[in-house]
């Protein structure tokens, strides 16, 4: 069945989408880095994943970031999951969102419905202040220093 494209152009913004490609352009289209620091910030998404390659387990966070400088940029976690330690880290971090999920690990898909529930439970309720940081290796490290409850 063929796709009317006409009828969909008809529902979109069009010159708000021609303008959006020309901004983008004029920017080399990229996303801004964000450098360490202090971020106010929103769960967009938490959940388990896969690696590309060599499929292990991963625990996927987006934090959109609400106010400043970056405002509406993202930041992406990504942790492991597959050794004890691993697990013990994401497990702290979890239990900072200050949800009333109980945060454990069982097996593989408790772990995966409690980030749902995690998330869930977040989702528009609570913002965050986000210590985004770097260790001496150059890989990402997060902390929540604050939780807001939104109204």
């Amino acid at each position: 069945m063929a796709v009317n494209w006409e009828k969909y152009d008809e529902q979109i913004d069009l010159k708000g989408l021609q303008k959006d490609v020309e901004e983008a352009s004029e920017n080399s289209g990229e996303y801004p880095e964000i450098p360490p620091g202090e971020y106010e910030v929103s769960l967009k998404s938490l959940e388990l994943g896969k690696t590309k390659e060599n499929p292990r387990a991963m625990v996927k966070a987006q934090f959109q970031i609400v106010d400043g400088e970056f405002k509406n940029s993202y930041i992406f976690m990504n942790q492991l999951v597959v050794e004890g330690w691993q697990i013990k880290r994401m497990n702290g971090f979890l239990k900072s969102l200050d949800t009333t999920v109980g945060i454990d690990f069982e097996s593989y898909a408790q772990y995966a419905q409690m980030l749902l529930d995690i998330a869930e439970e977040i989702d528009g309720k609570f913002e965050y202040l986000l210590e985004y940081g770097q260790t001496k290796k150059g890989f990402p490290t997060f902390a929540i220093k604050e939780v807001f409850e939104l109204e």
